[in-house]
């Protein structure tokens, strides 16, 4: 009888298997989760993205910087002064083809040219530098700026791609972890119920309760749980080390304690799903990095086909005279300095073929786009499919769980009274643990599926 209920208790035990898992410190997935986007280098890479485009603009915004320009020459020779000459210059570009332009020159000397001969107090002048044709709506000054927004943009994009990635792949690291963690859990009893099998048979055989044959039954059941223990325990210490490669603290890799174990598996995960009918494929992060490589191609395009007109810069300088008495200007319509330049290639074959290229280019990613787009599409309606076949395994599995448990009930109830052995107690015992483990395996899967899901439609973050 003393036997009888040593073996109700240890069914007893095995119902509770995943409860019997008590952490002194428990690693919560999302405390993990923030952990990794808080601290990982790669997601501290990723900010840096947004810090480049900043720094992308400014370098963009330089072009419109005003220019300060000055110089100094002079010539003394043999008593003589040759000439000095001294001039100052800003000039203004905008966004268009238009540069606006202010100076102040002053001569002196016996042998100044007489194009450069102006009063003793200098000579100011404004004016305006205006390319009429190539370059007028159109010109690289425009371009860099409409560039860098479109590369702030891209930036951010390219952000949440790789936050994403890193937190689908940290993810995953937690529920293999998770997974094996319980399995090891699970395994635990079962050999510390086995090695206490042992000892009581043992005990009974000393006694004559139990024959040498009981022995050696429980002693290979013993070392059938160990093995099987020392097996899926090498898995669990593969997915520490993985989990760890994600934990980061103060820019040092961080390890964790032997005491720290993951939530519970049947923890709430991700509750708010979009179905696959209501997803916007147009709004990942991919597609729409594609779409900004595409708007960046097009803008460069433009810029292509402006260099197939002929170019003519306009330059118009008023002149400001001063007197011999004071440096002030002194405004006249009659001083001014007026000119053109005009060139053009005569059968603009470079930039024909320059425009043939962006174009190809153009179609060339018009191409990636609707791949990339088909491709997730598919991805995604795959895994939903599997994860709902998936979901229909996991509650067959469920259910025989329960079904195995009710068996090992029964046979230890059949053995109590002597109307069973052990062999089939231990067959029941072995087929209720590995219904177990199944069902882990399998809750596991569906994390993963679901984390795939929730990772090819942009909705981890």
């Amino acid at each position: 009888m003393r036997f009888a209920l040593f073996i109700f208790s240890i069914y007893f035990l095995s119902t509770s298997f995943v409860q019997c898992q008590t952490a002194i410190d428990t690693l919560r997935y999302s405390d993990f989760i923030l952990n990794v986007m808080r601290y990982h280098p790669l997601a501290l890479q990723a900010d840096l993205k947004i810090d480049q485009a900043e720094a992308q603009t400014l370098v963009a915004k330089g072009a419109l910087d005003p220019k300060l320009k000055t110089g100094w020459s002079s010539k003394n020779f043999d008593n003589k002064l040759y000439f000095r000459k001294y001039d100052a210059s800003i000039k203004v570009p905008t966004t268009t083809g238009v540069q606006f332009i202010a100076g102040y020159e002053n001569t002196l000397g016996q042998f100044i040219n007489q194009e450069n001969t102006i009063t003793n107090r200098g000579l100011w002048n404004i004016g305006i530098e205006a390319d009429i044709l190539q370059g007028l709506l159109m010109n690289d000054r425009k371009v860099a700026l409409e560039q860098a927004a479109l590369y702030s943009e891209l930036a951010n994009f390219e952000r949440q791609i790789l936050l994403n990635q890193l937190m689908y792949e940290a993810a995953v690291s937690y529920v293999l972890w998770q997974q094996f963690s319980e399995f090891n859990g699970i395994l635990l009893e079962n050999e510390r119920l086995a090695q206490s099998y042992f000892n009581n048979t043992k005990q009974s055989f000393t006694s004559g309760e139990k024959t040498a044959m009981d022995t050696l039954e429980a002693t290979i059941a013993l070392q059938d749980a160990g093995l099987l223990r020392l097996k899926l325990n090498q898995k669990l210490i593969k997915a520490t080390e993985n989990l760890e490669t994600y934990l980061w603290l103060d820019q040092s890799p961080a390890q964790l304690l032997p005491t720290v174990k993951p939530e519970q598996a049947r923890a709430a995960f991700y509750t708010q799903i979009t179905s696959l009918e209501n997803i916007v494929i147009d709004q990942h992060p991919i597609i729409l990095s594609y779409q900004n490589k595409i708007s960046t191609l097009r803008l460069d395009l433009r810029l292509k086909r402006e260099k197939l007109k002929p170019k003519l810069k306009v330059k118009y300088n008023p002149l400001l005279a001063t007197s011999q008495e004071s440096i002030a200007p002194n405004v006249s319509v009659n001083d001014f300095k007026f000119g053109f330049n005009f060139s053009m290639p005569l059968l603009f074959r470079g930039a024909r073929g320059q425009v043939d290229l962006g174009n190809i280019k153009i179609k060339e990613t018009e191409y990636l786009v609707e791949n990339k787009r088909n491709e997730l599409l598919n991805k995604l309606e795959s895994i939903w499919q599997e994860y709902d076949v998936k979901k229909k395994q996991a509650e067959v599995i469920s259910n025989n769980v329960n079904d195995y448990k009710t068996l090992l009930d029964g046979e230890n109830i059949k053995y109590q009274y002597g109307e069973s052995s052990f062999f089939l107690l231990n067959k029941r015992q072995e087929k209720y643990i590995e219904g177990l483990l199944k069902e882990i395996e399998v809750g596991a899967e569906l994390k993963l599926l679901l984390l795939e899901y929730l990772f090819l439609s942009n909705q981890l973050m």
